[in-house]
């Protein structure tokens, strides 16, 4: 069952598949602030459990920019197609908006996932940059 809001969502369950990804446990409370903010939401809800299987989600401008995160389906129901529907849909959802300069950041081992789904490296060459604040030394 595809969904689009967080109405319904089990932060607590979602947080569970995140984790079960790899990715640390984040506080459900930033999680919530975090999906509030973000303009396009995907996840599918498993029937019989009522929790989330596969999630993602895009933030941007809303015009010209989007930048897709946090894309994970749970290791048990890996395999069937459920992530490449949700980012298929997402992305369709964001070229129905005339958002164009779609993005995403990849693990290495995951760039076959995404390669199918249209996603290159940047074709001139630009690399993604990530701020690393500098520690001051005690003196």
């Amino acid at each position: 069952f595809l969904r689009r809001t967080i109405s319904d969502l089990n932060l607590d369950h979602l947080n569970s598949v995140f984790v079960a990804v790899g990715f640390p446990r984040r506080d459900t409370e930033k999680i919530k602030l975090a999906l509030e903010h973000t303009q396009s939401i995907l996840w599918v809800e498993h029937k019989k459990s009522q929790k989330p299987v596969a999630f993602a989600r895009a933030t941007g401008d809303g015009v010209f920019n989007a930048i897709i995160w946090d894309v994970v389906v749970d290791p048990s129901f890996q395999g069937i197609g459920l992530g490449k529907a949700v980012m298929e849909r997402l992305v369709e959802e964001l070229l129905e908006k005339g958002i164009c300069n779609i993005s995403l950041y990849s693990e290495p081992r995951v760039l076959g996932f995404y390669r199918p789904l249209g996603f290159v490296a940047d074709p001139d060459g630009i690399r993604g940059m990530v701020y690393s604040r500098k520690q001051k030394k005690n003196k």
